[in-house]
């Protein structure tokens, strides 16, 4: 069978590519960046290449000139990019590319391109709906879901469901001291998927944003994550909402991107209505503390870049429940208001669910006023750090 040269600085992206062309009988190689294609293309000798246009050091502009005009040859090309820039695609071409993929893309449209720039007819090993609905997405993202106590909750298929279809996700479940059989849950929800689903174990329960801040530092060590974010277990902010907030903020400036659990025309946003009340409550303090207006900085489903993640992340929050109102408190710090204000983005769910088995009581909703007090105080009035001005 043909042999295929796949070029791309991120893992999740060639393992998948790797596989799905492994299974329909091409004989493929990888590598993360372009000097190590480049060397493994005199060897390997590909019938086709498929390359990435933003990578680390040598761009796929640079890889592709090198073939076509050091090497001169006229190996079939395919570029594979979430760079949709139409000079960059235009250069691409002038320089002999065969086709010009925008990601997010289907595996299945791929094949199909890949068979006409070859000529042949693909002979599929696997299943026929195996690779169905699979997509490689834009950007890859690293997503934090902190676990205490969620045996139950985590048999859904919904993750590993997410994980099978979007392939440049990678879901990092965070054990937070968890005394039922949470880890061994995690371990088996994980087995067999370990390029798209890792386990992190908190020995100690040490808080929801203790968790997720230990999911954030573990998942900001992989260089191949452009996003960070996290999740709540109960999936009460479902997949497709969070993968919209990710698809904000790769086509934007923003920094954080957040979802808001505001009720709007054609939204499924359902609270008990006692929770509602307090919600609205804790919501009002909490913009008068920030000197911000924005409408839910509780929700737990947030997006942002692994820069900002590992800067907001890298001192323990002060604070058991409130940590996300602390990420603001310290975008503004960091930024300033304004600049602050300008770097997050608050988008509507359209979908949000209160879940049954809520960790959070009434009683415990009391002891938030108390909290939101310490953060005023510890942000507002202790001594300023440097504010950043680029």
């Amino acid at each position: 069978m043909k042999k295929i040269l796949a070029i791309d600085d991120q893992q999740l992206i060639l393992l998948s590519l790797e596989k799905h062309l492994t299974d329909l009988g091409f004989t493929i190689q990888c590598a993360d960046d372009g000097h190590k294609g480049l060397k493994l293309f005199d060897t390997f000798q590909p019938d086709m290449v498929i390359v990435d246009i933003n990578m680390n050091g040598m761009s796929g502009l640079e890889v592709i000139q090198n073939i076509r005009h050091e090497k001169k040859s006229d190996v079939k090309i395919l570029v594979l990019s979430g760079n949709t820039n139409e000079d960059t695609i235009i250069d691409g071409f002038d320089l002999g590319i065969d086709d010009y993929m925008k990601k997010p893309l289907s595996l299945n449209e791929m094949s199909a391109r890949i068979s006409r720039i070859l000529g042949i007819k693909l002979q599929k090993k696997q299943d026929t709906t195996s690779s169905k609905g699979k997509m490689l997405q834009r950007r890859c993202v690293g997503v934090v879901i902190p676990c205490y106590n969620e045996e139950t909750r985590l048999l859904s298929k919904e993750f590993t469901d997410f994980v099978h279809s979007n392939l440049g996700y990678h879901l990092c479940f965070v054990n937070d001291g968890s005394t039922d059989n949470t880890l061994e849950v995690l371990k088996k929800l994980a087995e067999g998927r370990e390029d798209h689903i890792s386990v992190y174990n908190c020995e100690k329960n040490g808080g929801k944003g203790e968790a997720v801040r230990q999911g954030v530092l573990h998942l900001s060590r992989d260089t191949q994550l452009d996003y960070i974010g996290y999740l709540d277990a109960d999936l009460s902010t479902d997949f497709q909402d969070f993968d919209d907030l990710v698809k904000t903020i790769e086509t934007s400036d923003f920094k954080i991107v957040s979802g808001s659990r505001m009720s709007r025309m054609g939204a499924n946003i359902t609270k008990e209505s006692a929770r509602k009340i307090i919600s609205k409550t804790i919501n009002l303090i909490i913009r008068n503390i920030l000197g911000m207006s924005f409408n839910d900085t509780q929700c737990g489903a947030k997006i942002m870049d692994r820069e900002i993640a590992n800067e907001m992340f890298k001192d323990k929050f002060i604070t058991k429940w409130l940590f996300d109102v602390e990420i603001f408190m310290k975008m503004r710090k960091y930024y300033g208001k304004e600049k602050a204000i300008s770097y997050i983005c608050e988008q509507p769910l359209k979908r949000w669910i209160h879940a049954d088995g809520s960790k959070l009581s009434m009683k415990d909703s009391v002891k938030i006023v108390g909290q939101l007090g310490q953060i005023a105080y510890y942000y507002n009035f202790r001594t300023n750090p440097t504010v950043v001005t680029a």
